[in-house]
């Protein structure tokens, strides 16, 4: 079925980033892989070329366009290359609208310029080792010390952990009253206490730099306070739906790789004498998977023009990310078993793909919370 979300303007930057992916990125991806981490110099070439904040204001450096097909976009060439390790969508997709939505105007000039080079890597910190979907029970707090918060605790599981040059903390300015005690923090490369852990050993997304942070006595001006005190738990659940339609359209888009490679193998690859994708059981599997994918990008799509509306409820986010990401498991998880013993073999696209998809039914929101979201969002 054909999409029709996309406009020849977004076609011409697709060509563009499948250029840079092809030129900048998988060449050299698999060293990523064995790294642990992308190169710096690639996020300066991404700045550079304009893929990145490209919705910023053009007085800081960005492309002045706030329109979620691009990036879907980049999402969908870098699911397109297997290139799972490049972290933009953190980067323009979540931590962009925090600070398009609450940065003040000097802090837009502070960080913005930057944002867009590539010079400023950045993160957002959530997950602590004792609290992850329950954001309110955070333990990380914040003491107001007159022109400044002392910070004390620690986050893990950090993308962009290592490289990130500004993150965005969620801490516990008021212990004492729960969601309404969480407020948002602007930490910096080079605050004193402020420390990364080791490169998290991770079963998939290897080239992912994933990383614990520790924060000691790190004195944080107020200057570096997002939005209003207080108001970091509310902060957080209007920016979820972005971030859970970001994964959703990394789903879809690695739904459609990893069928497209599994039919160029079944093809090719032969069995008593006949190429293995003529027998009725490969048929009907990716017949199935091909079904399933195309549905699921009705609605994906459909969810990026209520995104750009200003429409897209947390329930409708939520549907979206546990159908696409248990979608994508089932999708690897068949295809893989086309390939039969060369599916397991580390060298195949096929097994890496297994790898990374783990994840996905896992970070920002488990299957379990989203479905308990929708749930209440029924009356239930």
């Amino acid at each position: 079925m054909e999409r029709t979300l996309f406009t020849p303007d977004h076609d011409a930057f697709r060509a563009s980033f499948r250029t840079f992916v092809e030129k900048e990125i998988a060449p050299y991806h698999a060293q990523w892989e064995v790294d642990g981490i992308v190169s710096r110099d690639m996020w300066l070439e991404a700045g550079k070329q304009g893929f990145l904040g490209f919705m910023m204001p053009e007085e800081y450096g960005g492309g002045g366009v706030d329109d979620f097909r691009f990036n879907a976009i980049v999402e969908e060439e870098l699911a397109r290359a297997g290139a799972s390790g490049v972290g933009f969508a953190l980067h323009n997709d979540l931590v962009s609208g925090y600070l398009l939505s609450y940065a003040t105007d000097e802090q837009k000039a502070r960080w913005l310029p930057g944002f867009c080079s590539g010079e400023t890597i950045t993160a957002i910190a959530m997950t602590e080792p004792g609290t992850g979907s329950d954001l309110q029970s955070i333990a990380t707090t914040a003491v107001d010390q007159g022109d400044h918060y002392l910070v004390n605790g620690q986050k893990t599981f950090i993308s962009n952990g290592i490289l990130s040059d500004l993150v965005i903390v969620a801490v516990k300015t008021n212990p004492d009253a729960g969601a309404m005690g969480v407020s948002l923090l602007v930490l910096e490369r080079g605050m004193e206490g402020f420390e990364r852990g080791r490169n998290l050993d991770k079963l998939g997304l290897k080239a992912q730099d994933t990383a614990e942070l520790f924060f000691t006595d790190v004195r944080v001006p107020k200057e570096n306070l997002l939005g209003e005190e207080g108001k970091g738990f509310i902060y957080l659940m209007e920016k979820l739906p972005q971030e859970r339609l970001t994964i959703s359209v990394t789903a879809a888009a690695a739904c459609r790789h990893v069928i497209d490679m599994t039919l160029e193998y079944v093809k090719e690859r032969t069995a008593f004498g006949r190429p293995i994708g003529s027998f009725q059981n490969s048929r009907f599997t990716l017949a199935e998977l091909e079904t399933e994918q195309q549905i699921a990008q009705v609605y994906v799509d459909r969810s990026i023009m209520e995104l750009n509306a200003g429409r897209l409820s947390v329930a409708d986010a939520a549907m979206g990310k546990w159908w696409t990401t248990e979608l994508q498991k089932k999708t690897v998880d068949k295809c893989l078993q086309l390939f039969g013993g060369y599916g397991f073999m580390s060298e195949y696209p096929i097994s890496k793909a297994y790898a990374d998809t783990r994840i996905q039914t896992i970070y920002g929101g488990t299957t379990e919370i989203m479905k308990e979201i929708i749930g209440r969002s029924m009356g239930i």
